[in-house]
């Protein structure tokens, strides 16, 4: 499913862009109305040291805007300390850079966890279990399989 915006935003992002109009209207409603669990929220806090996200998103993609509102909710719930990029891609899940090919981006949104500058993981498309669930399994090093991992 997708949605379209004139101002559809390909490349890097900032928050700040998400939280304007026009994406304003789906990322606050997203980021207000999700809950993130509590126990999870605080096993999360303790393994985030040296870690650092990319997105990549489709600002045109309903996963998308669900998931990315909802992953900031979580990164705010526990104080994440780590650096996250945002990067857009088109409707083909490219960017001017090249950059979602070089990662091998086929589906969005796709976060990849980094710690000590290497990937660890990622989450692609939608959370196997709930989004924080995902993370804590992710920076924890349980073994985790995104959705189109075999």
């Amino acid at each position: 499913m997708c949605s379209t915006y004139a101002q559809d935003i390909i490349g890097p992002i900032t928050l700040e862009d998400l939280k304007k109009e026009p994406f304003a209207e789906w990322f606050n409603t997203e980021y207000e109305n999700y809950a993130p669990f509590g126990k999870t929220i605080a096993q999360l806090d303790v393994v985030q040291e040296d870690v650092a996200v990319t997105i990549f998103m489709g600002t045109w993609c309903t996963d998308s805007q669900m998931h990315v509102p909802a992953f900031f909710r979580i990164l705010d719930e526990f104080a994440f300390s780590g650096e996250v990029q945002i990067i857009g891609v088109d409707r083909d899940k490219k960017t001017p850079t090249g950059s979602a090919t070089e990662n091998g981006i086929t589906n969005v949104p796709t976060f990849i966890f980094y710690k000590d500058g290497k990937e660890v993981n990622r989450i692609v498309e939608s959370p196997v279990e709930f989004l924080e669930d995902d993370i804590l399994a992710i920076l924890s090093g349980s073994d985790y399989k995104h959705t189109y991992e075999n």
